[in-house]
């Protein structure tokens, strides 16, 4: 009895100690493990960005009337020359009773003062006639020595005003029929608007062969000079505005590939850097924090028929290629932390990882490049956190 006794008290401790044991010894960490691979890469600057027509004209009204309706909408094809708007004088001057009745009252004013001012010709026209005969008449006395040498000058004095006198007042009748004439038209535009009858119109034509892109002003209504009335330009002549951070702009350089992507289509578009504006601007994001920001201009490199359904104003988003290469040796870099000055990661060796440096080169988001310290092929910790030590007990999920 004893002897089971002692038997049954030893597995009883036996146990109690393995028990112990397993509680306290150190579990595998569970991680997810990613593949050191190789392939393409590509460090990118991604922006959104806008469509806009590379030569579009503004259509304004050169005075100011009463346009009639214009007949375009967008998407219409219109020839260079081709009449785009019509304009009418004012109907507010021109149909109003009391301006008519001041039109009239004004040629009625305007042909008394060319009466008078022809009377007026007349009479400095007699003045320089007697002023003549007076002059004649003192160098006639003066070789007798009748009349003095003082008396001939003021005698040939008063013939040169009365002269000028004539002139300014033919002048004078000319400015007065000049404005009967322009009294005179004002009234017959005013009785021919007020008959019904037709009217002198200016006609707004087409600069260029184009499409209408965007009609400004459609109904018919009084316009001021210089008002716009709607925008043309050629949809085919597409190109994309972007708008990106200025520490992004200066890695831009003419000439560099994009990447047109969600824009609506099924495939991304290629383009190519036209432009990259030498100023740039401020502006608040929405966050509420300034940014300098520079303009960049892409030009589509991919076919018309590509990007045929893109038109003025459409969104897209670009992907600016600043770096690539087609067998690069990479991990992803979430798999990276600091270590010193340098960068490591933890490495799958048996059921244990180890620390290992890692020099790495580009980076592109989600990927970078790795120049030494891992090949490829080896599994590493994707999100390594404090739980994961050199050393230490994983399994994978």
């Amino acid at each position: 009895m004893r002897l089971r006794a002692k038997i049954g008290m030893l597995a009883i401790g036996v146990g109690v100690a393995a028990g112990l044991a397993y509680g306290f010894m150190p579990r595998a960490v569970p991680v997810d493990l990613a593949e050191v691979t190789r392939g393409p890469l590509a460090v990118t600057v991604e922006e959104e960005g806008k469509t806009r027509v590379r030569e579009r004209y503004t259509v304004s009204a050169p005075v100011a009337g009463y346009v009639r309706r214009i007949d375009r909408q967008a998407g219409d094809a219109v020839a260079a020359g081709q009449v785009l708007a019509v304009i009418e004088p004012a109907r507010s001057v021109a149909l109003d009773p009391r301006t008519r009745a001041q039109a009239q009252a004004q040629a009625s004013a305007a042909q008394a003062a060319l009466a008078a001012a022809q009377e007026n010709a007349r009479a400095a026209s007699a003045a320089a006639q007697l002023a003549q005969q007076e002059r004649a008449r003192a160098e006639s006395l003066r070789q007798s020595n009748f009349v003095s040498a003082q008396a001939l000058d003021t005698a040939r004095t008063a013939e040169t005003r009365a002269r000028a006198a004539g002139q300014a007042a033919q002048h004078a009748v000319r400015v007065a029929r000049f404005d009967l004439e322009t009294a005179r038209a004002a009234v017959a535009s005013t009785d021919r608007l007020q008959n019904g009858g037709a009217v002198d119109v200016l006609q707004v034509r087409a600069p260029v062969a184009a499409n209408v892109l965007k009609l400004l002003h459609e109904s018919e209504g009084a316009v001021a000079a210089g008002q716009p009335l709607l925008e043309i330009g050629d949809p085919a002549s597409l190109e994309v505005e972007v708008e990106v951070l200025s520490t992004h702009a200066v890695k831009i350089a003419p000439g560099s590939r994009v990447i047109l992507d969600r824009w609506g289509g099924e495939q991304p578009v290629a383009g190519t850097v036209r432009v990259v504006e030498p100023s740039g601007f401020t502006k608040i994001s929405a966050l509420g924090v300034e940014e300098q920001r520079v303009r960049v201009i892409v030009d589509f490199s991919s076919p018309r028929e590509a990007w045929a359904r893109l038109g003025d104003g459409y969104r897209v988003e670009a992907r600016f290629v600043l770096w690539e290469g087609k067998d690069v040796l990479q991990l992803p870099t979430s798999a990276l932390f600091r270590q010193g000055e340098g960068w490591a990661a933890f490495v799958l060796d048996g059921r244990r990882v180890r620390q290992a440096p890692v020099e790495i080169g580009q980076r592109a988001g989600l990927a970078t490049q790795v120049v030494s310290g891992l090949k490829a092929g080896d599994r590493v910790v994707a999100h390594p956190d404090e739980t994961i030590k050199d050393g230490v007990r994983v399994k994978p999920r």
